[in-house]
């Protein structure tokens, strides 16, 4: 495909669909260049280099995430809506999750995002100092709790790259991890419930109920009506 041919949208995209397969290792400008049926050159007359590429790509899946209305008469409600679609989106690219260790995103996908929460909380009544704290706390907390599942994805790939078989070396792990946890009294305990389907597995509703307790919390810390610095 010749240069001119090619549009920086279509790559970026390209670019997301090659790093959702291979992850953010699996990224050069050579293998997007082939599923762009183009020379790798062509690609760098839209993006400077593979950072560049990887902000531009970060950038674009942050659109998926769907904003309720800032205006809902149930906040609360309204910003685990919120959280629970930005976690969905992180378990979609899990690459991004990683990325946030090395890059500094921004854009105008990340700022839909950032201007939608702030709008949120500040309607919440939160002042918009706070405002910005609150929504800094939720967002820790979304990206840390899809932590664990990015870095599976990742050592699956890096495994089955090596050319083991990663699900069997993964079981046998854990089977380790669950052999030495039957030395601590609690984790055993853990273990015999019948939830606990492996070491690793958190309890369902891990991610709701975090966020719900966090955002009380936060509530909490609000100014009742009528007190001074009340709405």
């Amino acid at each position: 495909m010749p240069r001119n041919t090619l549009t920086r949208d279509q790559i970026v995209r390209t670019a997301v669909e090659l790093l959702d397969e291979e992850g953010l290792e699996g990224l050069n400008m050579r293998s997007l260049g082939k599923r762009l049926d183009s020379a790798a050159t062509a690609v760098y007359w839209h993006v400077k280099n593979k950072d560049d590429l990887v902000l531009l790509a970060g950038d674009l899946v942050w659109h998926e995430i769907e904003l309720p209305e800032p205006e809902a008469a149930d906040w609360r409600s309204a910003a685990v809506s919120l959280a629970v679609d930005l976690h969905a989106m992180f378990e979609r690219h899990p690459w991004l999750v990683q990325a946030f260790g090395s890059y500094l995103f921004h854009g105008p996908g990340k700022a839909r995002y950032d201007d939608h929460c702030l709008a949120l909380y500040e309607r919440a009544g939160f002042a918009p100092g706070d405002a910005d704290q609150v929504a800094a706390a939720v967002f820790t907390y979304v990206l840390g709790n899809a932590l664990g599942g990015a870095a599976m994805v990742s050592l699956n790939r890096r495994l089955t790259r090596d050319g083991q078989d990663a699900q069997e070396l993964i079981g046998a792990t854990m089977a380790k991890a669950a052999e030495v946890a039957q030395e601590f009294p609690r984790l055993r305990a853990r273990l015999a419930e019948p939830y606990a389907a492996d070491y690793a597995a958190a309890p369902e509703q891990t991610l709701e109920r975090g966020l719900r307790a966090l955002l009380a919390g936060l509530e909490a810390q609000l100014p009742a009506p009528g007190s001074a610095g009340g709405s």
